[in-house]
């Protein structure tokens, strides 16, 4: 039986393919790939919640040079993971507006 190989591996060795799910939100380990196809290339990853066939993920990945982190929702059909929604934040002040935001409403949350 061959080892499974190291996160380090994995990465040198992307070349643009999905790497396997390593970190989650609840700190379990999972093999099962993202569903993500080149030209990206995932570099972090981590889970947010996949249960009742969907999968929800924060992505840190690069495309033609450049890197952006993206809000990924996939809904599993007829056993492949679909894309329904990608939300990307290409910059810090991008996402500093956007935290501003969201912060000012999360109090109305119960």
């Amino acid at each position: 039986m061959e080892d499974t190989p190291k996160r380090s591996d994995l990465e040198e060795t992307n070349e643009g393919h999905a790497l396997p799910v390593s970190e989650t939100a609840g700190g379990e380990e999972k093999e099962e790939r993202l569903p993500i196809k080149a030209p990206l290339r995932v570099l972090q990853h981590r889970t947010i919640n996949k249960r009742f066939d969907w999968w929800a993920a924060v992505v840190l990945l690069e495309s033609y040079a450049k890197k952006q982190v993206c809000l990924y929702l996939w809904q599993k059909k007829n056993g492949d993971w679909k894309r329904k929604q990608k939300f990307g934040i290409h910059s810090k002040e991008d996402w500093e507006m956007m935290k501003k935001a969201v912060e000012s409403y999360i109090g109305e949350l119960t």
